[in-house]
């Protein structure tokens, strides 16, 4: 039960890191412009902030359940990691560092959610903010997608879990969507000093997690596949 309540944490915490990252905050902007078209109408707002974030989690909840589904539902797969994912583990989350980090440059997306989708969600009223969440979850750049296909997926294959784990992170993604749109609600002035705030959260946040992947991602590495056992901390 602790081990999964941690790895619950840890896709939050992933869908956070994810949510204020450049390229998807990029997405949670344009969100929040919509948003807060109707900055007139708090409640509205509040209302298309928590559509929002349904949308992202029913898009990351989709993903997720198909590539962790998908790959449980093959016999031959479904042993393969079981046995091997511990050894797997060590080297996807150094590359995953790697990434956060910046050490390699990578330069990618696939962005599905532009002008035209906005206009489409606007002609769809209040339910237009979920059409919006579900568009923007699906536009990856490297970091979104290292987070969610390296670290959440074969965390959520580790423990088996289709929708608890997936559901954090989209909630995580979307989180900092709902905070703004409380603050639009309340005083629209606030919006750019709370962006300010968190962009430096976000450097030194990317930063802490990208050292702390890679330590642990080497600590797998020499346990896992070097078999160096007196590193278990009972031995």
């Amino acid at each position: 039960m602790a081990t999964l309540l941690l790895a619950t944490a840890s896709a939050f915490w992933l869908g956070v890191l994810t949510s204020i990252s450049p390229c998807p905050m990029a997405t949670n902007i344009a969100a929040i412009s919509f948003i807060g078209k109707r900055v007139g109408r708090p409640r509205t707002v509040v209302a298309s902030g928590l559509l929002y974030t349904l949308g992202r989690t029913v898009a990351y909840v989709a993903v997720a359940v198909m590539a962790v589904g998908g790959l449980l539902a093959v016999p031959a797969v479904s042993q393969f990691l079981q046995t091997y994912m511990n050894r797997l583990l060590g080297p996807v989350l150094i590359v995953v560092g790697v990434v956060l980090l910046e050490l390699v440059p990578l330069r990618f997306s696939t962005s599905v959610g532009g002008e035209r989708a906005q206009k489409l969600a606007e002609k769809g009223g209040i339910l237009g903010a979920g059409l919006l969440g579900i568009l923007f979850a699906l536009s990856f750049c490297p970091i979104s997608a290292g987070l969610f296909f390296a670290s959440l997926v074969p965390l959520a294959l580790k423990h088996e879990s289709r929708l608890l784990l997936p559901t954090a992170f989209g909630i995580g993604t979307a989180l900092p969507v709902v905070v703004f749109a409380v603050a639009i609600a309340l005083s629209a002035r606030s919006v750019g000093k709370m962006y300010g705030a968190l962009a430096k959260v976000e450097w030194w946040a990317r930063r802490i997690t990208g050292v702390v992947f890679i330590l642990v991602g080497a600590y797998y590495c020499l346990l896992y596949i070097f078999g160096m056992t007196a590193l278990q901390p009972w031995g």
